[in-house]
């Protein structure tokens, strides 16, 4: 049976998710920052799996906008061929 050494992991404090959320309530330095701490070599291991799962739901986030506005973007172009047209008569 193999002995694995545990190294610990330091806590993150309450500061620093402090300036982490503020960070990433930046608009756009909060995506460059998730790529960061996701795959940087320096972030803990906390941080970087918390980018990761942020930067999954970004994805998700931006999938859905664009399913989206295809369909409402279609609905409103099929309502508005379908419109009598006022200016060339009936």
């Amino acid at each position: 049976m193999e002995n694995f050494e545990v190294t610990p992991v330091p806590k993150i404090t309450v500061g620093d998710w402090m300036i982490t959320l503020l960070i990433s309530a930046i608009p756009i330095v909060n995506f460059i920052m998730l790529f960061v701490w996701a795959f940087g070599s320096n972030t803990n291991p906390n941080k970087a799996n918390w980018a990761k799962a942020a930067l999954i739901w970004l994805l998700i986030g931006i999938v859905l906008w664009v399913v989206l506005i295809v369909v409402f973007g279609a609905s409103f172009m099929s309502f508005m061929n379908n419109q009598p047209d006022y200016i060339n008569g009936y």
